[in-house]
């Protein structure tokens, strides 16, 4: 009888291993994905190239004027002499350094709650949400401390995009929550009321919220009362962004299996211990891709404030490429307006995924 030998492990063999391998799964594992993917590469060499050329190799990027832009790819001058302009508004210059410290201050306290490791994010939380909110308004508008006032109206650019969009998204959160609680309570008039709220939000464009906001609530205010036009605008952003926010965390509410719920109530947690310590964390953690989404949506439709006169950083570029000193360069301008939405919407995306592998607890389906 033949004694077995064992044999030792042999190696993969080379057309399933390394970059060969990773070609062979990806890109041409069947017919059509190989035809797929001669397509996409044939698109991507007739499109790739021209626009490295106007961008980079034939872009003019130094001079003060457009006569400086005779290389016949893009001018970035136009940007970089607008710079300002497109970050702050009509802000005054000589105080910019009021907006750079608020938003360094935001930066600072965002990071610190962000890191795992490090302590008292519960008093950098209180910080951000309770405290900061008045800090940078009184900062940004002034009027405090000696320093001179800049009215509302003289906000814009991509400093009034994240004030809209970052308001909106800390003021709707904690509403929109509250609102599906109530959209799920046992209580027949409190559900009517936030079924009631929710659809009537859902049911315009938040251009009409605005349009409403801006021209017909100071119809309807008392004599001598007089609201700020951007605050009107934070106002119904925030409740119209709460209607949809409410709608998301409805669905992650309704993923808790009831036995949750039961197994807490036997416990003797009152209503608000189960929702604040069992129901509510579980059904954020399930949704947190459907509210990023949300926060993205409304980061991109905060240019809707040009129709009410608040210049937007896309406000305040379509602004500038009117200017006849710089006619002919609106290319540029929409391409700088949207690599910063890119960059913003990219960076909470991708912090949206590592919430998700954070709080991951192995219940993925």
């Amino acid at each position: 009888m033949k004694e077995y030998q064992p044999h030792p492990d042999l190696p993969p063999p080379v057309s399933q291993v390394g970059v060969l391998g990773w070609f062979r799964r990806n890109l041409f594992s069947s017919p059509l994905n190989s035809l797929l993917t001669v397509v996409a590469l044939y698109l991507l060499y007739l499109s790739v190239p021209p626009v490295i050329e106007w961008a980079f190799i034939k872009a003019s990027w130094v001079g003060s004027d457009r006569s400086a832009c005779t290389a016949g790819g893009a001018c970035w001058v136009f940007i970089e002499a607008r710079f300002g302009q497109f970050i702050y508004g009509f802000y005054p210059p000589d105080q910019w350094w009021r907006v750079n410290l608020g938003a360094l201050l935001l930066v600072a306290a965002l990071i610190w709650l962000m890191l795992p490791r490090l302590p008292a994010k519960r008093w950098v939380g209180v910080f951000v949400l309770l405290i900061y909110p008045f800090l940078a308004f009184a900062l940004f508008h002034g009027g405090v401390a000696g320093l001179p006032v800049v009215r509302t109206t003289q906000w814009g650019g991509l400093m009034l995009t994240l004030i809209l969009s970052s308001v909106g998204i800390v003021a709707a959160l904690p509403f929109g929550i509250l609102l599906a609680l109530g959209r799920r309570s046992k209580m027949p008039i409190v559900r009517a009321l936030c079924v009631a709220f929710i659809e009537l939000w859902r049911g315009v464009p938040l251009i009409t919220v605005l349009f409403m906001a801006s021209v017909m609530l100071p119809l309807f205010m008392p004599e001598g009362a007089d609201v700020d036009k951007l605050m009107r605008a934070l106002i119904g952003i925030a409740l119209f962004q709460s209607a949809y926010i409410a709608e998301v965390v409805r669905g992650g509410l309704q993923a808790i299996p009831r036995g949750q719920q039961e197994a807490a109530e036997s416990l003797g947690l009152n209503y608000w211990k189960l929702m604040a310590l069992v129901i509510l964390p579980q059904a954020l953690k399930l949704v947190i891709p459907g509210l990023v989404t949300t926060f993205i949506e409304l980061f991109k439709d905060t240019t809707l404030v040009s129709i009410i006169g608040l210049f937007d950083l896309l406000g305040i570029v379509q602004s500038a490429f009117t200017d006849p000193k710089w006619l002919g360069f609106a290319l540029e301008g929409f391409v700088f307006a949207g690599a910063l939405y890119w960059l913003f919407c990219f960076g909470m995306s991708r912090y949206s995924m590592h919430l998700e592998r954070r709080f991951d607890t192995g219940h993925k389906r």
